[in-house]
């Protein structure tokens, strides 16, 4: 599949993604150490809603539009304000017009001493990345191979953070160049915490990626945690546009599976397609 990122901005798939990465970066700040982003494949960082590619899929109407409609309780909205509130400054006027990507995401919850790397290779994406992230010492652009910069950028020498890995999946075999290039970060960087996006087509493809990371995770000193999400708008057919994606965290905070127990429930009505989702939440066993 071809999973480029100004087609898709603001969809299911970016809506539950990014509320995972808002509240993992909320919990780093809760100690005062500096800690580090890494965005494996950052893409542009700032998506136009009225472009003729987000109006040629129109995902982001069932996905952020819906969200920000939504009526939910007190305490799903205190786990999505972080993602929120990012979203909405990118929209002064209460209009949706752009979509802030992950990189933006992370940027907006970084205190002075914490520092942003964004890797992108494509060379249209890596310019406008570089002219929204213009003259930020905070946040560096990368004009290098996510594969290649993952175990190479890792550990930080802030010993803490999150690296975010989330590939276009355009080649055959993106999901043997993630698990690989995981077990060589993993190796290098046991303590980290993992975010793994994938879509959810191939129940094969996505039981192999998890089963091998949660394999090496569970034989670490001291073992290394897993958690899956996987959310679906629609029962995924062959051929079609994505409707399940899903998220392997290795290393989650204490506070995720708890917070995320609580918003996706309220989820699945405003995201769903023809009917309510579906969501997948468990701690996998190797």
């Amino acid at each position: 599949m071809n999973y480029r990122h100004a087609f898709h901005a603001g969809n299911f798939a970016d809506v539950i993604k990014h509320i995972v990465l808002a509240r993992i970066i909320t919990y780093l700040q809760d100690k005062p150490g500096a800690f580090r982003v890494i965005d494996t494949h950052a893409g542009a960082g700032l998506y136009d809603l009225e472009s003729d590619e987000a109006r040629r899929s129109g995902e982001w109407l069932t996905g952020i539009a819906r969200l920000m409609q939504a009526r939910l309780s007190n305490d799903a909205v205190a786990v999505a304000r972080p993602y929120l509130d990012i979203v909405r400054a990118f929209n002064p006027k209460s209009e949706l017009r752009a979509y802030p990507g992950s990189p933006l995401i992370a940027r907006g919850l970084l205190r002075p001493q914490d520092r942003l790397v964004a890797c992108e290779l494509e060379p249209k994406a890596r310019k406008a990345l570089i002219n929204v992230l213009r003259r930020d010492e905070q946040a560096r652009v990368v004009d290098l191979d996510g594969w290649v910069a993952l175990p190479a950028f890792v550990p930080p020498k802030e010993r803490r953070g999150l690296v975010l890995i989330d590939p276009p999946f355009e080649a055959k075999d993106e999901f043997e160049k993630l698990g690989d290039a995981f077990s060589a970060a993993f190796a290098k960087w046991p303590t980290g915490i993992y975010v793994i996006w994938y879509p959810a087509k191939s129940r094969r493809a996505t039981d192999t990626l998890v089963q091998s990371v949660v394999r090496l995770a569970a034989a670490a000193k001291p073992p290394a945690k897993c958690l899956r999400l996987e959310f679906s708008v629609a029962p995924q057919l062959d051929g079609a546009a994505l409707t399940s994606a899903g998220l392997l965290i290795v290393n989650p905070p204490y506070t995720l599976q708890g917070e995320l127990k609580t918003i996706l429930p309220e989820l699945e009505i405003p995201l769903g397609q023809g009917g309510a989702a579906r969501f997948r939440l468990e701690v996998p066993r190797p």
